[in-house]
Parts: C-alpha cells; sequence; structure tokens
C-alpha cells in the first residue's frame, strides 16, 4: 500500500525548520556524492503549459524517486503558475513505491528552504533587512523561511501589484515574529536590503544591478528553465555565482545563459554549488561587500528529502493517510 500525503498533509507535516534541515542535508549529501543526476525533463504541451519530469536519487541507503507536474499559467494572474502533481518516492532495496506527496505543497515548502540554506551559508552575519521581490505562494514561503533562519529587523515585500503586496504582510502579520512591511518601490526595497530574494514570473529583470548594494545575497529562484529572467545580466556578472547544481545551471539558468550569450562570463563563472559550500569544499562569501547569489532551479533531492520527512513524520506519529 502506498501512502499518500495530500497538500493539506504536507502543509501540516513539512514544518520550515524540519524542511530545511532535511533540504540542508540532502544538498550537502548531493555534492558530496557526486553521482550524475538526470537533468529535469520539460515538454511545453502549448504557450504556458508545460509538463516536466524530475528523477533522481538520495544518497544510499535512503530511497529514490520522481516529480512529475505540470505548470500552466494562470489565466486570471499573469505571470503566474501552478506546480500541479506528484512526488514519488520508491524503497531502494525493495524497488516498491512507498509514498506519494503533493507536488505544489512540497515544491512550495522545499524552495524557500532550500533559499533560507543558501542565506544561512552566503549571507553576511549582520545582514538585518530582508526584501521578497513577488506576492504569490513562493512569496509567502519565503518569508516564512528567511524569518526561521535569521533574526531580521524587518522583511519588505515588494510586487507588481502594491495591493497584492499589501495584502500578503496584512495576511502574515502575527504570523512571523519578524516586522513585515510593503514597499511600493523595487528600486528602495533592494537598496534597503542585505538579503532579497526573486520569486516572481517576470519574463524580463525586475532587479537591477544598479539597485543592489555592496554585501547584499540574492536568491535568484522565480524562474526554472531557460527564458524568463528576474535579474539584469550586470548583476549576475557581478555577483559570486553558487547553483544548487552546476549541470541544472549550465543547461536552464536563464540569468546565466543570458549573460555568457552576451559575453559577460563564461561557464566558470558557476563558482559551484551550495553542497560544496556547506561541505567545506567550496568557500562562500569571499569579502563582506562581496556580492553573493544563489541560483535556485530546484533539484529532486529536495523534494525527495521533503518527501521523507513528511512520511517519517507521519509513520512516527501514526497519523492517518490515503492509501492508493
Amino acid at each position: 500500500m502506498i501512502r499518500f500525503h495530500d497538500a493539506a498533509a504536507v502543509h501540516r507535516l513539512l514544518d520550515m525548520p524540519g524542511c530545511i534541515s532535511a533540504v540542508r542535508q540532502a544538498m550537502a549529501q548531493f555534492s558530496a556524492d557526486g553521482t550524475p543526476q538526470p537533468l529535469r525533463s520539460i515538454t511545453t504541451i502549448a504557450p504556458g503549459k508545460l509538463f516536466a519530469l524530475m528523477p533522481g536519487s538520495l544518497v544510499a541507503p535512503q530511497g529514490m524517486g520522481a516529480k512529475v507536474i505540470t505548470a500552466y499559467s494562470e489565466p486570471d494572474r499573469p505571470g503566474r503558475s501552478r506546480h500541479r502533481g506528484i512526488v514519488v518516492l520508491f524503497d531502494r532495496d525493495s524497488g516498491e513505491p512507498v509514498a506519494l506527496g503533493d507536488a505544489e505543497a512540497i515544491t512550495q515548502i522545499r524552495t524557500a528552504a532550500a533559499s533560507a540554506v543558501a542565506t544561512d551559508a552566503l549571507a553576511r552575519p549582520d545582514a538585518r533587512r530582508a526584501a521578497i521581490f513577488g506576492t504569490g505562494e513562493q512569496a509567502r514561503s519565503h518569508v516564512q523561511a528567511m524569518a526561521a533562519i535569521r533574526p531580521f529587523d524587518e522583511i519588505l515585500v515588494w510586487g507588481r501589484s502594491a495591493a497584492a503586496a499589501e495584502a500578503l504582510v496584512a495576511d502574515l502579520a502575527g504570523q512571523v515574529a519578524v516586522p513585515l512591511r510593503a514597499e511600493p518601490d523595487p528600486r528602495a526595497a533592494a537598496t534597503a536590503a542585505d538579503v532579497i530574494c526573486t520569486v516572481t514570473g517576470a519574463a524580463t529583470p525586475i532587479l537591477l544591478d544598479e539597485w543592489v548594494r555592496e554585501g547584499t545575497h540574492l536568491n535568484i529562484v522565480g524562474s526554472s528553465h531557460a527564458g524568463p529572467v528576474e535579474i539584469d545580466s550586470a548583476l549576475v556578472a557581478r555577483a559570486r555565482y553558487i547553483a544548487d547544481s552546476r549541470a541544472s545551471a549550465l543547461a536552464a539558468a536563464a540569468e546565466f545563459l543570458v549573460a555568457r550569450a552576451e559575453g559577460l562570463v563564461g561557464d566558470d563563472h558557476i563558482r559551484g554549488e551550495i553542497g560544496e559550500v556547506l561541505n567545506g569544499t567550496l568557500g562562500g562569501r569571499e569579502a563582506a561587500g562581496q556580492v553573493t547569489l544563489y541560483k535556485s532551479l530546484g533539484h529532486i533531492v529536495q523534494d525527495l528529502a521533503a518527501l521523507t520527512y513528511v512520511d517519517s513524520k507521519a509513520l512516527s506519529a501514526k497519523l492517518p493517510h490515503s492509501p492508493v
């Protein structure tokens, strides 16, 4: 019998501190292991409609599996899409599928957890203010992740819709221990921040190099395939560039690919992987004034680690689940 954890169960069981810990361990093991993992496969069904498959495995004796999703644009919310589908976890020894999880809920939480891991590893120790560029579900989870990883004095939220930014701040007020404020001017939000997370569906840059102060850490999250870009090429070239997966970034990190095509950077601009920083085999921040950049494309080991955590937590608590 395969255990199924629906969206409600994932949101109940996948707490942010636990997910951060699981993702940190998974990324460190991924980079240390060195076993090649398949790149994600994306099929365009129609404009704004993508079908994606992400297979892979955790290190032995943990399991393997895949995420199977669609990413369809929402007609009533331009620039936004939903990731509908499942994450499936297999037992390494028996080859049997043991658990399924709602992919949208897992993706929402594990992506923000990965940004938190990168922020903890790369941001200045004295970083006091974070800015979130975006107002969707990833913006919500990133506010929660930033509040969980560092004792920020304030988190700013900017969105192309000022009303949406205000609504998100109002909705999250009291849910996190950090003061929140909607900032209508993106330049003002960027220049005030020590950590910036871009989690938008923008096709062209919404964060410019000239706005970013020395010493800022960036989590560039919104674009997960070649095409849409959230930051300009000058900022890519300026930053110490760390990826979740070097192979994935070379294939699909849109901002890097555009900067490379413009002749501003080469493949060696990708200094390495966040797992290498966590393992101490690659230096992270080299100076207080350096701009650091974590490019988050998302990796299957994050999904599998999150689902493993959810499934183990449910089994330990003997919680009811939906059989498949």
